[in-house]
């Protein structure tokens, strides 16, 4: 039987990449893309070690966990034992729940029952037959995504809605901080890039204007004349239709922050793929908050320990 290494560890390398890309997603977790491709890599020598050491200590069980341990302090590194801990768990819930998936794909589409050549019909228990490479490849990225969208939608139905949280923009060099509505209410999205658009009021945003851009900007609202804008603020606009209480289309004025941080809860989320749409006026009336926030940021932005 000719087994070819080559194939087998670059399919692997793949798998293993993955793997760990789907934790750090799962996790929000901020690390390098590069750290995780080291990781995949280090997770992939368990196949050369397999078939040149079969008698290794890292093909033991006591040795697979320490091997899983280095994994993860290469792709992850290490801060503190709870996050450690965290995604290592994390890590092997991923690998089980991928591995489950296609087996359960697997026999799903086998045949458990088949005619003998006496005539009976007998069952097939499925133990000893072969999944084919092919079914990898095709199955592997479904079963991923499927987990993957299962594991958001859980953490966006658990989120604390409607409350109030500490936010900072950073745009054009300066940063300023207020206070944050997660508004369940709020699902504007830009159409074409699909990022989430929150609302910021006058009082907040005119921090970053002088009174005459900020004037020239409300006139360039009212008239719709894009060209109008002061020149330094042209690469920050972006025009997002949406449709008003009354059913008319309309259009919001948004700019692109360098940077959107939310401290929600313990947690630090920081994000760049968002919008911020200029309320021209005023929120509330008490002004208790200057920006209405969107439900999707706080599921799928990164996390930080604050």
């Amino acid at each position: 039987m000719k087994i070819y290494l080559d194939a087998v560890w670059a399919l692997n390398f793949l798998l293993d990449i993955m793997l760990l890309l789907l934790t750090q997603a799962l996790a929000r977790d901020a690390t390098r893309k590069r750290r995780i491709v080291t990781g995949g890599f280090i997770a992939s020598l368990l196949v050369p070690i397999s078939l040149y050491f079969p008698d290794s200590f890292f093909i033991s069980f006591p040795g697979k966990i320490i091997f899983s341990a280095i994994i993860i302090t290469t792709a992850f590194g290490y801060q503190n034992i709870y996050r450690w801990s965290k995604l290592l768990l994390l890590f092997y819930f991923v690998s089980f729940a991928i591995g489950g998936g296609l087996i359960g794909i697997h026999f799903l589409l086998q045949r458990p029952f088949s005619q003998g050549s006496n005539g009976f019909l007998t069952y097939n228990s499925g133990f000893g037959d072969p999944v084919s490479w092919l079914f990898i490849i095709i199955c592997f990225p479904i079963v991923w995504w499927f987990t993957k969208s299962r594991m958001d939608k859980h953490v966006s139905e658990k989120i604390r809605y409607d409350q109030l949280t500490p936010v900072t923009i950073r745009m054009r060099g300066k940063s300023y901080s207020s206070t944050g509505f997660i508004d369940s209410g709020n699902q504007l999205t830009d159409p074409l890039t699909k990022k989430p658009v929150i609302l910021c009021d006058e009082v907040f945003l005119k921090q970053w204007f002088t009174d005459e851009d900020w004037l020239r900007l409300k006139e360039c609202y009212q008239s719709l004349q894009m060209h109008d804008l002061p020149k330094e603020w042209e690469k920050y606009m972006q025009l997002v239709p949406y449709q008003g209480v009354e059913g008319k289309s309309m259009f919001l004025f948004t700019l692109r922050p360098d940077q959107l941080i939310i401290y929600y809860g313990e947690e630090r989320i920081e994000t760049s793929k968002v919008l911020i749409g200029i309320q021209f006026g005023r929120l509330t009336k008490d002004a208790s908050y200057h920006c209405l926030l969107h439900p999707q940021i706080i599921h799928s932005a990164t996390i930080y320990t604050a």
